[in-house]
């Protein structure tokens, strides 16, 4: 193999993992569409009213359309990226999201992720951790996030301008608690 065709087809992989079946939406719900894309990707989801994290696609519970709703996702180690972020559209119950290890993750995607306008409503715990690709206008594009009550940021080597950016986010989301571990 020449050199980089390893990660070049793993890039590849991870978009196709990435690639939003809208069809597939439509035929069992958006919670379920979204939880076999987070669970391709690598990360896990937790259903509401239940401690257990789903991390087995194929152990994925059954049951009528509807009854199974995302919580919380934890994606640490995934590769979700911004193309499959489609999927996030529809969930109506996401309260805690953890992105933890994120190479694809970007601006682009905490943009889209303040954009989604179930999660503007939902959303209270926000940990973005160990994404290299994330900078300022990643972290003030959250702004519109007007439910987060708890947002962690830690080792975001993309950070240049913390107290301007995180006045500017105390400033839009007062009641928001930021924690941070940054150098």
């Amino acid at each position: 193999l020449p050199p980089g065709s390893c990660r070049a087809f793993w890039g590849w992989l991870n978009a196709v993992f990435n690639k939003v079946d809208h069809e597939r939406i439509q035929a069992v719900g958006p919670d379920r569409a979204a939880s076999e894309w987070l669970l391709r990707c690598g990360a896990l989801v937790r259903y509401r009213g239940s401690p257990k994290w789903q991390q087995d696609y194929n152990g994925l519970p059954t049951g009528p359309r509807g009854k199974y709703k995302i919580e919380a996702i934890n994606a640490t180690d995934s590769c979700i990226m911004h193309r499959g972020f489609d999927y996030l559209d529809g969930l109506e119950h996401v309260t805690d999201i953890k992105l933890e290890k994120c190479m694809y993750i970007q601006d682009e995607c905490l943009q889209r992720l303040s954009e989604t306008n179930n999660l503007q409503r939902s959303l209270q715990q926000l940990k973005i951790i160990s994404c290299g690709n994330v900078t300022d206008k990643g972290i003030l594009a959250l702004h519109k996030l007007t439910n987060l009550e708890y947002l962690y940021l830690s080792d975001l080597p993309g950070i240049r301008e913390k107290e301007k950016t995180f006045g500017v986010l105390q400033k839009a989301l007062p009641n928001l608690e930021l924690e941070l571990d940054l150098e």
